[in-house]
């Protein structure tokens, strides 16, 4: 039987996370959009309540919380300021690959020591000139006795240059596509890696996004997750499911646009009464609640899927796709319903529209969302 119906333990967990937004992200939100700067005092505070690194297994020390688990906390915490969100949602995609692709000893020794201390992971596929075409990787990695030599540039990394560990994705050689690739491993202390942050971004401004460049990178070859040609396979099965906290704080913004355009408009008055009387009004509130809520189930069946051990590509897609754009539209239909004060920043519904644009660009863009839901299709 279907149950929309939260455990007890869930709804703390989604108390701890809209608590979290409440006291600790959406006060300095602001701040730290304008200042273009990573505010590690959240990460230090989200470290210490628990809400950093929850998807490292148990048996590496972790609390192994399943996909519904995120889903719950992300559309709380974006709803608080996605950029922040993206720098906990990213310490979780560079966690995964290790533990969809390694070994528990791997586990262990990678992901244990990020519980010690507020500690975050860095996921690096993008380079400058492919995108989201993965399989056509310009970064190498040379076995040169018991060491891989990496060298490369990868662009677009959040958490880059300050994450104790990096997931770095290259090839061992190009001829062979997507059958040559590597996941290799490489700590923040590995000589030969320098980083440069990226400015002026659209949105998302507090979280850290760089160009990484590798210049004789040598790391053990125990590094390697899986083996050659596993690296394209790792990172696919990785965006499979990281792609579902994008949905689910996707949501979260959509959720937000709402709350502060229901509040302005009961504030608001023209012609003698509030503008939340006006139809024209109203129809958007309604759009905004509909987009609520058919964009959270379809978040939460993706996150049921992957934690049931069932195919979820198609279904992970969707619920990227869909949120990213139905979040969007929330967010500029939040700007019109406030007018001109919804232009400024002194309402905070600018930077929901510029916070979620990138939602639906990161993790394989929207037209590749789509690409991905076709093939599933077609293999029917």
């Amino acid at each position: 039987m279907i149950d929309f119906s939260l455990t007890d333990e869930q709804k703390q967990l989604q108390q701890l996370a809209r608590d979290f937004a409440r006291n600790e992200i959406i006060p300095i939100a602001t701040e730290y959009d304008q200042k273009e700067e990573l505010p590690w005092q959240v990460v230090e505070k989200a470290h210490e309540v628990g809400l950093l690194n929850t998807s490292v297994p148990e048996h590496a020390g972790g609390l192994g919380l399943s996909m519904i688990d995120e889903v719950i906390i992300g559309e709380e915490l974006a709803y608080g300021c996605m950029g922040i969100y993206t720098i906990l949602m990213a310490s979780e995609l560079g966690i995964t690959p290790v533990v969809v692709g390694g070994t528990e000893e791997q586990h262990k020794r990678f992901l244990a020591p990020l519980l010690d201390k507020p500690s975050l992971a860095a996921f690096a596929l993008s380079e400058p000139n492919n995108g989201s075409d993965a399989a056509a990787m310009n970064t190498t990695a040379v076995l040169d006795g018991d060491e891989w030599v990496i060298n490369g540039t990868k662009m677009w990394i959040s958490n880059g240059g300050v994450a104790e560990i990096t997931v770095v994705f290259a090839t061992v050689d190009k001829s062979l596509g997507h059958r040559g690739t590597v996941a290799i491993v490489v700590p923040k202390d590995a000589p030969g890696q320098s980083y440069n942050k990226i400015r002026h971004k659209l949105g998302q401004r507090a979280s850290l996004t760089s160009e990484l460049v590798f210049e004789d990178v040598r790391v053990p070859k125990e590094n390697i997750l899986g083996g050659i040609g596993d690296g394209f396979k790792i990172a696919m099965k990785t965006l499979d499911k990281t792609r579902i906290p994008v949905a689910a704080g996707s949501v979260g913004i959509a959720r937000r646009a709402l709350d502060e355009s229901l509040r302005y408009a009961r504030e608001r008055a023209a012609f003698g009464r509030p503008i939340s009387e006006f139809q024209a009004i109203q129809f958007k509130l309604a759009e905004m609640s509909m987009g609520v809520e058919t964009g959270r189930l379809m978040a939460l069946k993706a996150a049921w899927l992957v934690d049931q051990g069932l195919p979820h590509s198609a279904e992970s897609a969707i619920a990227k796709a869909y949120c990213s754009e139905m979040a969007f539209d929330a967010s500029n239909e939040a700007i019109q319903v406030h007018g001109g004060y919804g232009y400024v920043g002194e309402y905070p519904v600018e930077k929901l529209l510029r916070d979620v644009k990138l939602n639906q660009i990161y993790e394989g863009t929207n037209e590749i969302q789509r690409v991905v839901i076709a093939r599933q299709l077609l293999k029917k």
